[in-house]
């Protein structure tokens, strides 16, 4: 079990190394993901900007969904690159007309009917796209749980573990095989799941307190890393989907 506050498992805590080393993974991954080719991209993280601002820097055209409690705090970057819209479903687009998703921010778990939220992925996406998706994982789901002293609930998971949040809300977490049946179900094909980040953070802390100029290093050493699929470590799972055809 990890060793630090729930509070802190998900990001939402005071930020340490841990977390600077963390968003330096997920920008370099996302950056080796994006397509070569300038693309319409649809983001789906929630409206904080970050990951449709790297897009958009990178070339590519992108639609991001708002959500509706960020929309007064979240910054537009790349403005002529960025089309932003308010929306509770993806109903304003038609099939076939993106060529590439990117849910990160646990954007799927925080949708607790996540069949139905990628279903509408796999219906925009044209043959031959691909989906990025990043979900809480069931060592998040354990953690919390053991946390907030509910035992007997870890015992008692089932096919579908919702965990709620000291704050009242509630995550969806995945193992990877039920993140691959969730993809599979609409209609993709998984690429490659695998944790986030494999290394502790009490690790990335001492490796960055003895060297701050590590970072890089670090981040390169979590990436050529391959436990795809493994699900015992690592409190959010990523995976790239393609569409058929």
């Amino acid at each position: 079990m990890l060793p630090i506050p729930a509070e802190e498992l998900n990001g939402s805590g005071t930020l340490g190394p841990y977390w600077t080393f963390y968003r330096a993974v997920a920008a370099e991954q996302l950056s080796r993901w994006l397509p070569e080719q300038p693309s319409v991209l649809l983001d789906l993280s929630g409206g904080g900007g970050q990951w449709g601002a790297q897009a958009a820097r990178s070339g590519h055209r992108v639609i991001e969904v708002i959500d509706f409690r960020l929309a007064g705090q979240a910054k537009l970057h790349d403005a002529e690159k960025i089309r932003r819209i308010r929306a509770d479903d993806l109903g304003f687009l038609p099939d076939e007309s993106v060529d590439a998703v990117v849910a990160e921010e646990r954007a799927l778990s925080v949708e607790l009917m996540a069949e139905s939220a990628i279903k509408d992925v796999a219906r925009v996406l044209r043959p031959g796209g691909r989906a990025l998706v990043c979900v809480d994982s069931l060592v998040l789901g354990m953690a919390i749980l053991a946390e907030q002293n509910y035992w007997a609930h870890l015992c008692q998971t089932g096919e579908v573990m919702l965990v709620p949040w000291p704050d009242g809300s509630i995550t969806r977490c995945f193992s990877s095989g039920q993140l691959r049946e969730l993809l599979v179900g609409a209609g993709l094909e998984v690429e490659w799941i695998r944790p986030r980040t494999v290394l502790s953070p009490s690790t990335v802390d001492h490796v960055l307190a003895s060297d701050s100029r590590a970072l890089a290093w670090l981040v390169r050493t979590e990436l050529e890393a391959h436990p795809d699929d493994d699900d015992t470590v690592g409190i959010h799972l990523v995976a790239s989907a393609k569409k058929k055809g």
